[in-house]
């Protein structure tokens, strides 16, 4: 075993995710990478945002194929198992896994970034076939070259993180042409290879004709639709893991519809619906919902042609801190620019990294995870002008709700309303909804806010649910051109404090109060109208 060919990393990396409490069996890929073992000289490269479990699956087809170890103590309970050519395959393959991250968090240059890889993936190759002759000068490609005209041994390249080096400062252009250069005589045109199975964040950057690495076929969550359900969890995977939680929590803390509405929200292409694996499984490993998102990296960087206001795009953030999608042109090549000019190559690098969802042809803030990232923004910084006074003022608005003082509420909305670059027309229900979602965005610290839900008979604008047992709930009813009062009476008419009950009961919590809230725009007069009657249940 070497540190790159046949090394036992990815058996112990996939030993360690069996026996978590929250695995979740995803070998039934293995089926189909078999069938492109069997037929050679394939190259597949599937990209997903952070945390949707690469890592996971490059161990888990390390550790299948490399001949390495013997890991049948792992899959032989696993659905894997079952397949007809199982015992045919597994480690019965030469496996070269690198995961690049690894040789680039410990690198100041590129130079020594590539340079380590070559001198251990050339000391693996003269340790594990002696017999063939090699110059000294000869690079890694004509190492592979002699082992496989002297022994016909063909490998499986595992690569993960393939594009950790391009987040890297010390990286130049130059560096990045030259690592896809690395990258396609590793792979392109050559006999030794079975199959190149790569994983990462951002699709392959195509830098110019004769650095394309156009061997490999890519797969992503937003166009490709193949292999789709081997990333991310569905919402069955998820049932199945919530009744482990509640089998091995004594005093389960987190609901089953709370991890819907902090973690669920992704689409693939083929319109199957997506959690976030990592949040999801630390959400249940702690027992606790929190946002497990970070910050760091990537989203800092995008997050400054937001508050720069690059192409007007802050405007579309804020409509969608406000639960509504906007039409976006995604082209996730534009994610690997060194510079974004335009909202559709902002919203396309969003949507690579994980920040945004894109379904039909538009955009949105996926979950309450990524919209409370987003909030934290808008909230900070002051040079995002109007939307920034609109995002703070909506703390007032909450204590002026729950105060009862409609008269500030009032001038809350009329400031949201007057604002010199409005957000919206104003003239519907719907632009009126999106504007009260932004002026209550302080409410997403102590409440799970839900809007256009159906509750009762009928549907309501929006339900607070209160994390904390001491705190109150809310329910808001919204009316153009009608009074505050007609809206707390359909509150009232069509029962929707039942919807309330329900979510609170299963969250074995109790609220002895439910204030409704009634908000009137006339669109003749353009004045607001607010109303709040407390309910004692």
């Amino acid at each position: 075993m070497g540190y790159y060919l046949n090394s036992n990393k990815v058996y112990s990396l996939y030993e360690s995710e069996v026996k978590k409490p929250y695995f979740v069996d995803k070998t039934e890929m293995l089926v189909e990478l078999i069938t492109l073992v069997e037929q050679g000289n394939n190259h597949i490269c599937i990209t997903r945002p952070r945390r949707f479990g690469k890592s996971v699956m490059a161990s888990m087809v390390g550790a299948f194929f490399s001949k390495g170890f013997d890991s049948s103590s792992i899959f032989d309970s696993l659905e894997i198992a079952a397949e007809k050519k199982y015992r045919e395959h597994l480690n019965r393959h030469d496996v070269i896994y690198i995961d690049f991250s690894e040789s680039a968090n410990i690198s100041n240059s590129y130079d020594r970034f590539i340079g380590k890889i070559e001198r251990k993936l050339i000391a693996d190759l003269r340790r594990a076939f002696p017999s063939v002759e090699f110059d000294e000068d000869d690079s890694v490609v004509e190492y592979l070259r002699s082992v496989h005209e002297a022994t016909m041994t063909s490998f499986i390249f595992i690569f993960d993180e393939w594009d950790c080096i391009f987040h890297k400062k010390y990286t130049t252009k130059e560096d990045k042409e030259s690592f896809i250069n690395f990258l396609a005589s590793l792979t392109k045109g050559t006999g030794y290879v079975s199959l190149s199975y790569m994983t990462g964040v951002l699709p392959i950057a195509k830098y110019s004709s004769g650095s394309t690495i156009n061997n490999f076929v890519e797969y992503t969550m937003a166009v490709q639709p193949k292999y789709s359900e081997y990333f991310g969890f569905s919402d069955k995977e998820v049932d199945k893991l919530y009744e482990r939680y509640l089998k091995k929590e004594k005093n389960p803390a987190v609901a089953r519809d709370d991890l819907r509405f902090w973690y669920d929200g992704y689409h693939t292409a083929g319109g199957t619906k997506l959690y976030n694996p990592r949040s999801v499984v630390l959400a249940l490993s702690n027992n606790n919902l929190a946002s497990y998102w970070t910050t760091t990296g990537p989203y800092s960087e995008i997050s400054t042609y937001i508050v720069n206001d690059v192409d007007g795009v802050k405007k579309d953030v804020a409509l969608m801190l406000t639960g509504e999608s906007v039409p976006s042109k995604v082209e996730e090549f534009a994610a690997t620019a060194m510079h974004l000019s335009t909202k559709d190559e902002i919203f396309s690098a969003m949507v690579v990294y994980g920040f945004l969802n894109y379904e039909d042809g538009k955009v949105h803030i996926p979950n309450k995870e990524l919209m409370d990232e987003f909030e934290k923004t808008i909230r900070r910084e002051k040079k995002l002008g109007y939307i920034y006074d609109l995002a703070n003022a909506s703390s007032r608005m909450l204590r002026a709700t729950l105060a009862g003082d409609t008269k500030t509420m009032e001038e809350i909305l009329q400031f949201a309303h007057d604002t010199e670059t409005p957000l919206f027309n104003y003239n519907n229900e719907t632009e009126l909804t999106a504007v009260v979602n932004l002026v209550y965005l302080a409410a997403r610290d102590s409440y799970y806010v839900e809007r256009e839900n159906k509750a009762g008979e009928g549907y309501v604008d929006f339900i607070f649910y209160p994390e904390r047992q001491e705190d109150d709930g809310l329910i808001l009813e919204l009316k153009v051109d009608d009074t505050p009062e007609a809206a707390i009476q359909q509150i009232k008419d069509r029962k929707y404090m039942l919807k309330f009950q329900g979510r609170m009961a299963e969250k074995k919590r109790h609220t002895g109060r439910i204030f409704m809230v009634g908000i009137g725009y006339n669109r003749k007069s353009k004045d607001h109208h607010c109303k709040v009657e407390i309910c004692n249940l």
